[in-house]
């Protein structure tokens, strides 16, 4: 069964993995550097961001992203990005730093609850 709910949902995870595959090109082949720079994540006094491997890479994107939008929470994973980028003022990184972390992680996240929608709204509709 075809709704117009399932074509939103669909809509939007097919929005959110075009958002997150661009973001995720500029972000890990133009912009690591320069993020990484800028942010100075605490791992990165160990080795460098290339020394990493592409999860642990992934990790420290995903801190910046928590300190970019929720710098005042201490919950859970949110917290301790909180608490390792400390020094990190959210208002005062420029946005072509933040739009590749936030499109990356935002559409992977707003993505994964689309898929659970769509997933719910066929399993109802079958």
């Amino acid at each position: 069964m075809h709704t117009p709910a399932m074509s939103m949902a669909f809509s939007l995870f097919v929005l959110c993995f075009i958002t997150c595959a661009i973001s995720g090109i500029v972000l890990f082949f133009f912009k690591a550097r320069q993020i990484n720079e800028t942010l100075k994540h605490p791992y990165l006094q160990h080795r460098p961001f290339g020394g990493y491997p592409l999860s642990i890479q992934a990790a420290i994107m995903l801190d910046y992203f928590f300190r970019i939008l929720f710098p005042r929470s201490r919950f859970w994973l949110i917290g301790n990005a909180n608490t390792l980028l400390a020094h990190v003022d959210p208002k005062k990184v420029p946005l072509s730093l933040k739009w590749p972390v936030v499109g990356f992680w935002g559409g992977c996240w707003l993505g994964i609850v689309a898929m659970i929608v769509l997933w719910a709204l066929i399993f109802l509709g079958a």
